[in-house]
């Protein structure tokens, strides 16, 4: 199975939590590619995720099946070629649109699932990758909240939450998706940039159930939990934001012990690379 992540230096944590949870419920073999790059805008540096932290996860990978491997890309140069112009400066980092790249990464196959590193697996998803995917483009899960405010189809709940996408992207070449959503994103300011993007200009999407990205609560049906932002009436509204690496949060907040024993292992983790 081939599974792929985006992200900075600042998305470390996450991503080790999230690799951990794949290979607890995974034995199959898995190619794990991590989207990176330098980007600098302004006053602000991005720096691309480092070799170590690579190294580190590859090497925890292999334990599971000697097969696995987690592979670095840096797209520096595709995105200095194509920057999304006016959505540089959004409140998401530009690292949010790194996915939509992925077409011109030739070594990247033509079947990959897309994972946001606050998610984490819960069960074993082999049923789920395997899907039939002719004719379609993009697999994915309803927002949470965008549903209710976001609509693009014919159909009455269409907008996607993009942190778990199942992507065809051997299609996706042909028709040229990506491709518009990078020129979209250069040239129109969104709220969420990829996202607005991909939910405007896919028009072969299927759409599957909450337990595929559950963005609110973990139940025994669920197989990918995402950690995405909250929002809660009381006592008083108020945003929550809690991630799967925030141990203490996890369990204070959220009262969520399901992942113990792979936070556990990244607590390890860390303070081996940090003695590094």
């Amino acid at each position: 199975m081939n599974i792929l992540y985006c992200g900075d230096s600042n998305i470390q944590d996450g991503l080790t939590t999230s690799v951990l949870s794949l290979i607890k419920n995974v034995a199959s073999h898995l190619n794990i590619y991590v989207l990176t790059a330098q980007i600098t805008y302004r006053k602000k540096h991005y720096l691309p995720i480092d070799d170590q932290t690579i190294a580190l996860l590859d090497q925890q990978v292999k334990k599971k099946n000697p097969q696995n491997k987690v592979i670095k890309v840096d797209l520096t140069y595709l995105f200095n070629r194509e920057k999304p112009t006016v959505n540089m400066a959004t409140v998401f980092t530009p690292y949010c649109m790194l996915r939509l790249y992925a077409d011109e990464v030739s070594q990247i196959p033509g079947r990959i699932l897309y994972l946001d590193t606050d998610v984490m697996c819960c069960q074993d998803f082999s049923d789920y990758y395997y899907q039939n995917l002719d004719n379609v483009e993009i697999v994915g899960t309803l927002d949470h909240y965008g549903k209710w405010w976001f609509h693009h189809q014919a159909q009455m709940f269409d907008y996607l939450n993009s942190g778990v996408l199942l992507l065809n992207l051997e299609l996706i070449r042909k028709t040229g998706l990506f491709a518009k959503c990078r020129k979209l994103c250069r040239n129109h300011w969104m709220f969420m940039p990829d996202q607005t993007a991909i939910n405007k200009l896919c028009h072969t999407k299927r759409i599957v159930g909450d337990q595929f990205n559950e963005q609110h609560q973990t139940t025994s049906e669920t197989v990918f939990r995402h950690f995405s932002t909250s929002l809660h009436l009381w006592p008083i509204f108020h945003i929550q934001k809690v991630k799967p690496w925030q141990v203490n949060r996890m369990h204070n907040k959220l009262k969520e012990h399901q992942f113990d024993d792979v936070l556990e292992q990244y607590q390890i983790l860390k303070k081996v690379k940090e003695h590094q």
